[in-house]
């Protein structure tokens, strides 16, 4: 059942928290449409990754890594919406419309998400499916650079995230479609 699926850092150690921020999701809140798929599958959405901003990130931060995971899609793995890695550390946010790849720092960029996209893909849960949860995630890094190319997969991202994170901070904003 929806809501019950643990977040992917439930089952990691434990790193300490910093701030992420939105003006356009909020932990708990539904995602508003212009964040959600769009009519590449079928939906009414805007398919705009959302702003963030973030603060408090752990000293010795190197780098960042953004990503947004959906725990309680019906696969049994998840859903990985969005992963972009090798953020600098001197940058503290993403406009609206980022996951899109126009406007990323300079070195950041997309691996493929579950969608087989380079981009951000927004929520499209199965219709009455109940609201999903939305893991969107800052990760702080020990190192300038994750080690990886466009090729790597979100498994493979997360495996080599776990070994150099400092510090994690996330918000967690949900979608339900209705049909």
């Amino acid at each position: 059942m929806p809501g019950e699926a643990p977040l992917p850092y439930d089952h990691l150690p434990e790193v300490p928290s910093f701030t992420v921020e939105s003006d356009e999701v909020a932990d708990g809140q539904p995602i508003a449409e212009a964040h959600t798929a769009d009519a590449r599958v079928g939906r009414p959405g805007g398919n705009v990754s959302p702003a963030l901003r973030w603060s408090g990130a752990p000293e010795g931060t190197k780098s960042f890594v953004v990503t947004v995971f959906d725990p309680d899609a019906p696969t049994g793995s998840g859903f990985w919406h969005w992963v972009l890695v090798d953020i600098p550390a001197d940058v503290t946010e993403l406009p609206a419309g980022a996951g899109s790849g126009e406007g990323l720092p300079p070195g950041a960029f997309h691996v493929r998400n579950d969608a087989g996209l380079k981009e951000y893909t927004g929520p499209f849960p199965p219709p009455g499916h109940g609201p999903h949860r939305y893991a969107i995630a800052v990760h702080a890094l020990d190192v300038d650079s994750l080690g990886v190319d466009d090729s790597a997969s979100p498994a493979v991202v997360g495996f080599n995230l776990w070994q150099h994170t400092l510090g994690r901070a996330v918000i967690v904003p949900t979608y339900a479609f209705e049909g």
